[in-house]
C-alpha cells in the first residue's frame, strides 16, 4: 500500500505542460536543398507546414512549423527539365499569356522554383496563404541570425549527394570494378 502510495505522489507532481508546450509550439525546421530535386523538397517542406508530422493534426487546423529551405539556387532537375518544363501565368488581361522555362525562372528568381513547387503541393483552401507565410526561402547557405536562433532541427536531404570523381580516394578508385580491360597495346587515337 505504502509503494502505492508513493507512486501516485509521483505521478501527481508531473505535469503535461512541458509536454503540451512541445506538442502545440511552432518548431522550426532546416532543409539543405543543394542537388535536391525541387518536388522531393516540396513534399518534405508541405508536411511540415500543414502539421502532418504531429499528433495533433486536424485538417481545419493551423498547427503547422516554420520551414527554411536554403540552398535553393542550387536544386537539381533531371533530365532535360531546365529547358522542357514550361510556368504558364496569364495577366488577365487580352494577349496576357506568358510562358517561361523553368532555367529562364531559376535565373530570374533562385526561389521561385521550390516556391511555386511547395505552393502546389498545400491543399487549396484558405490556409494555404498563411501556410506559405511560414516558409522561409534563402538562395545561399547564409541565413540570418535570427532564424538560426529559432532552428531546431535539420531535416536529412531525401537524395544522397553523388560525388564528383577527384573527391574519391584512390584506394576507393582501385577498388572499384572495371568493366574492361585495356590491352596492352591499346593507345587512343
Amino acid at each position: 500500500m505504502l509503494a502505492v502510495k508513493l507512486f501516485s505522489c509521483n505521478m501527481s507532481s508531473f505535469s503535461r505542460s512541458a509536454q503540451q508546450w512541445a506538442t502545440f509550439a511552432r518548431s522550426w525546421f532546416l532543409i539543405d536543398a543543394r542537388m535536391q530535386p525541387p518536388g522531393k523538397i516540396a513534399t518534405m517542406c508541405a508536411i511540415r507546414l500543414q502539421g502532418k508530422h504531429k499528433p495533433i493534426y486536424h485538417a481545419l487546423s493551423d498547427c503547422g512549423d516554420h520551414v527554411v529551405v536554403m540552398n535553393t539556387r542550387h536544386i537539381a532537375l533531371s533530365g532535360n527539365k531546365w529547358e522542357q518544363k514550361i510556368y504558364s501565368s496569364h495577366t488577365g488581361y487580352p494577349g496576357g499569356f506568358k510562358q517561361v522555362t523553368a532555367a529562364q525562372l531559376h535565373h530570374k528568381d533562385p526561389q521561385a522554383l521550390v516556391r511555386l513547387a511547395v505552393y502546389g503541393m498545400l491543399p487549396k483552401n484558405l490556409l494555404r496563404r498563411t501556410m506559405m507565410q511560414r516558409l522561409h526561402l534563402f538562395a545561399e547557405g547564409e541565413l540570418p541570425e535570427e532564424i538560426v536562433w529559432n532552428l531546431t532541427e535539420e531535416l536529412p536531404q531525401p537524395r544522397i549527394i553523388p560525388r564528383s570523381l577527384p573527391e574519391y580516394t584512390q584506394e576507393e578508385r582501385d577498388a572499384f570494378p572495371r568493366l574492361w580491360t585495356p590491352p596492352e597495346d591499346f593507345r587512343l587515337k
